[in-house]
């Protein structure tokens, strides 16, 4: 299978954005040929700005840019983003309700050897507590330029996160991408498996060897965790009896957070979350990081087993 970083689908989306509107503009704190920003700023040097390592002002200058009509792309490494720049997207972006994009790259515990420091765990936390925040976590990089381009158009503050890895590409660009609007990508009756960013495609590969057990797993692309598509969260828990959330992101605060608020409210069923375990990481090879904190296919499994054997119990 084909494996393309999700950076790459940033960068192209920035490229497109530009040449159809200049009031788009990259921002970078010193990481751009990571990010891919460097893209624009060789093709759109007019377009891009390098603020140096200095995350708040970077955020602080977006939000003055946007109230000058403006569309600032603010874009760094996920952890100094959500966290560095908190205070700043809180206060300055969300309360004044600004047409600022966030995009936080090398996020997740994938990002491997850089160690815990540069690991970004809690970013979806950080973001999806904020009032007016859009929060979009897409699967690899035709959804990643997809959602980039699609949040250019969404008024407001919005933040989208992707991992450095090279991850499978498993959507095409006739899969539909819709802001809150969830996207199965594998049919099934017994449970329902609620996924993000390259759990997605650990989530297929789940479904396809509990298939050889009689499971039939449903896998769904949950992409945007706020606003939720709260619709289809309660449908396929009716219809299946039973719900797994898999992110690369801790259980508190994240994806799994939010559809079992949903779930308790509206279709309380048996579930079981796959993520960080309230812990942070090291510095490891990605694969080898995400079996010991709990992010593998067998993982994911684990978790679809069990919930499916509660349903049973409580029936």
């Amino acid at each position: 299978m084909n494996k393309v970083p999700m950076r790459d689908g940033y960068g192209q989306a920035l490229l497109k954005l530009i040449e159809k509107n200049n009031n788009v503009i990259a921002m970078d704190a010193d990481v751009s040929k990571s990010t891919r920003t460097e893209w624009v700023r060789k093709k759109y040097p007019d377009n891009f700005i390098n603020m140096g390592i200095s995350e708040q002002d970077m955020l602080g200058t977006a939000a003055g840019l946007a109230l000058g009509g403006m569309i600032p792309f603010a874009t760094t490494y996920c952890v100094f983003l959500a966290g560095r720049a908190w205070d700043q997207i809180r206060t300055t972006v969300c309360y004044n309700q600004l047409n600022v994009k966030l995009a936080g790259a090398h996020a997740g515990i994938s990002v491997g050897p850089d160690g815990a420091t540069h690991q970004s765990l809690e970013d979806v936390a950080l973001m999806r507590v904020l009032p007016h925040m859009t929060v979009i976590v897409p699967c690899d990089a035709i959804e990643t330029e997809k959602a980039t381009i699609a949040i250019a158009d969404r008024e407001g503050p919005c933040f989208i996160r992707f991992g450095r890895e090279a991850v499978p590409v498993i959507t095409n660009l006739e899969t539909e991408f819709q802001i809150g609007k969830a996207n199965v990508m594998r049919g099934g009756t017994d449970v329902v498996l609620f996924a993000n960013g390259g759990m997605v495609h650990e989530g297929l590969q789940a479904a396809e060897r509990l298939a050889k057990e009689g499971i039939e797993l449903k896998v769904v692309n949950l992409h945007t965790v706020k606003p939720l598509d709260v619709e289809s969260v309660i449908l396929f828990a009716l219809q299946t009896g039973a719900v797994v959330t898999a992110e690369e992101h801790q259980i508190h605060g994240g994806m799994g957070s939010a559809v079992a608020e949903c779930l308790i409210q509206h279709a309380p069923v048996p579930m079981q979350i796959v993520g960080i375990r309230d812990t942070l990481g090291e510095s490891g090879k990605p694969e080898q990081l995400m079996n010991k904190y709990g992010l593998s296919v067998e993982d994911i499994c684990d978790a679809v087993r069990k919930v499916n054997r509660k349903k049973g119990e409580a029936r």
